[in-house]
């Protein structure tokens, strides 16, 4: 796609690097090994825009399944703001994704603009920030997540989701530097979360459980693999009171919020077992 002398076309994988560095610049705060999986869940679901071959834009689309994606990376450099070039990319992107329900994690000022592309409000997630570190709780059946099969952890993972994300998963759960616990009761997984580090502190995502009380004894398990003190963050969905009642009782802040969107039916997703996001970028 070209008008004049801006270009689109997919991302290559050393783009995206190019992308999350974007990304940290604008206090988004990506994980340090995100590139790898972003691009192994849709290595064509990444667009790049280049004025006189120089890239000046960023969005993804990526596609999970027949049926969904999700956009994120919304970007265009500070320069180049306000002269249509974003629009562009998102329309391009749109094109791109046509037929499928599509989600976002947008910013709560953006909300009219995505309203305007026929996207409507499903709730709002918060991120809250506390600190690593602590002690490893007990009394819990808390194993390494790689004590289940590939095929147990996506039956667990699957209701939390739209569509097939088993490329995603099984690079999430087993990117370098990261912590992935599980819980099990009975040789059943009941529940699940990951810590990963970012560029500021650690990221908590996602944290899947069946009750409120095993979500914080494992989100106590991974906080205490964090380096202490330092930044951990955790991604809530505001439906869940349970969720929210976990981070204030943790003594966590608010320090971001995103508005949850869709355009597209709006998926049914287990809320009540939902404490933590895996990524604003990705879903």
């Amino acid at each position: 796609m070209q008008n004049h002398r801006f270009i689109i076309r997919t991302m290559t994988r050393q783009e995206i690097d190019l992308a999350i560095d974007w990304a940290a610049v604008e206090g988004w705060n990506p994980g340090l090994d995100d590139a790898d999986c972003f691009y192994a869940a849709d290595p064509d679901g990444f667009m790049i825009g280049l004025l006189d071959e120089e890239p000046i834009a960023a969005l993804s689309t990526v596609r999970y399944g027949e049926t969904f994606a999700f956009i994120g990376f919304y970007l265009v450099r500070p320069d180049y703001r306000g002269q249509g070039y974003g629009l562009q990319l998102w329309k391009a992107g749109l094109a791109h994704l046509q037929g499928r329900t599509i989600g976002l994690d947008g910013v709560l000022a953006q909300q009219d603009n995505y309203r305007r592309s026929g996207f409507q409000l499903a709730y709002r997630n918060i991120r809250y920030q506390g600190s690593g570190g602590g002690p490893v709780p007990g009394g819990v059946d808390i194993v390494p997540l790689s004590a289940f099969i590939l095929d147990a952890i996506y039956a667990y993972d699957q209701p939390f989701f739209p569509d097939d994300r088993r490329r995603f998963l099984q690079c999430w759960i087993a990117q370098p530097h990261r912590t992935a616990l599980g819980i099990q009761r009975q040789g059943q997984l009941v529940a699940y979360g990951v810590l990963r580090p970012c560029r500021s502190g650690f990221k908590i995502g996602p944290l899947f459980a069946d009750r409120p009380e095993w979500a914080e004894t494992l989100f106590l398990a991974l906080k205490a693999q964090a380096t202490a003190g330092a930044p951990l963050y955790l991604d809530v969905p505001e439906l869940n009171p349970a969720a929210v009642a976990l981070a204030e009782r943790q003594g966590m802040t608010v320090v971001f919020e995103t508005a949850r969107m869709y355009r597209g039916p709006a998926p049914e997703l287990p809320i009540h077992r939902l404490f933590g996001v895996t990524t604003f970028e990705l879903g």
